[in-house]
């Protein structure tokens, strides 16, 4: 019997581990899609046409139209539009940054802040303990960044990027936190995330009509389909499905692709080739990572995915 039992959690892992690892490898080539299609569109005008139209697909399959109400109740009014306000801000920061630095440093700049932002705002908003680990991560986290800023081999360079995706890193952090406040006061969080990624694409459309050239191109359309059909659409869908099913260590831990796929395709398809100081600034964004994805530390928040 205890054999049995044995065997059955661990399909029920298997079982959620996979669909988390495949949203993970999905949301990993986000960068490497948009800087290999290279159509020349505006990385906010782009990033407006993945939120439209995954927002769109997403909320016909989950969303429900008292989950919809539910977020607007008072109390939960607040956090959606901050919800919303973040994940506009995801992705034009994001996009803008994988278009200036590269696929795998900007992947890594952005998810490697999350893990301190979203332990700040469960300290400050729920009064979460950090512990030793998050703040060996954060240590991490803020001097792989201090590293990144410097200028390469000692000369010039445009570094605007790195800010870019830090703040990229923040909104997600932020709207971890704006889910959790929302799921506490009873809201519909399967309505959130349909909900946050349209009404971000309707702040940001105004990018599509001031920088509309090269959005018809064939690689524009191609890339956004991608965007919002698979990075959007099927990795929110695959990691809902599985999130459940497996522990707060072992999704954070499964997050690691996320960077991982983003720094392997840059290398082999993109010919990235980073320097010291990036691949020095990198390792430590992604130590600190590890760091906060390390079982045993439940009260230490987990990186969790892009808005």
């Amino acid at each position: 019997m205890r054999s049995t039992a044995g065997k059955l959690g661990h399909a029920v892992r298997a079982g959620g581990v996979t669909p988390v690892l495949a949203a993970a490898v999905l949301w990993g080539t986000v960068g490497p899609a948009q800087m290999l299609a290279d159509s020349g569109a505006a990385p906010a005008a782009i990033g407006a046409c993945r939120m439209l139209l995954g927002g769109l697909v997403l909320g016909a399959i989950t969303a429900r139209p008292a989950g919809v109400r539910s977020l607007w109740q008072p109390g939960s009014r607040g956090w959606t539009v901050v919800s919303v306000l973040v994940t506009a801000a995801f992705q034009v920061c994001f996009l803008e940054a994988v278009d200036r630095e590269g696929a795998a440093l900007a992947t890594a700049v952005t998810f490697g802040t999350v893990p301190a932002v979203s332990g700040l705002c469960g300290r400050v908003f729920t009064g979460e303990r950090l512990g030793r680990v998050w703040t060996r991560g954060t240590v991490c986290a803020v001097a792989g960044i201090a590293l990144l800023l410097l200028p390469a081999d000692g000369g010039p360079v445009d570094r605007t990027g790195v800010p870019l995706g830090a703040v990229a890193g923040v909104s997600c952090g932020v709207y971890i936190a704006a889910t959790k406040q929302l799921a506490r006061r009873g809201a519909d969080t399967a309505a959130a995330a349909p909900v946050s990624v349209f009404g971000a694409g309707i702040l940001v459309l105004p990018w599509v009509f001031a920088r509309p050239d090269g959005l018809a191109e064939p690689r524009a359309l191609v890339l956004i389909g991608w965007l919002a059909l698979a990075t959007t659409t099927l990795g929110y869908l695959l990691f809902t499905l599985g999130v459940t099913r497996i522990s707060a260590a072992t999704v954070g831990t499964l997050s690691l692709a996320e960077p991982l796929v983003a720094t392997v395709l840059g290398v082999l398809l993109l010919g990235e080739r980073p320097g010291a100081l990036t691949a020095a600034g990198s390792l430590l964004l992604l130590g600190g990572l590890v760091l906060v994805s390390l079982p045993g530390r439940r009260s230490v928040p987990v990186p969790a995915q892009q808005p």
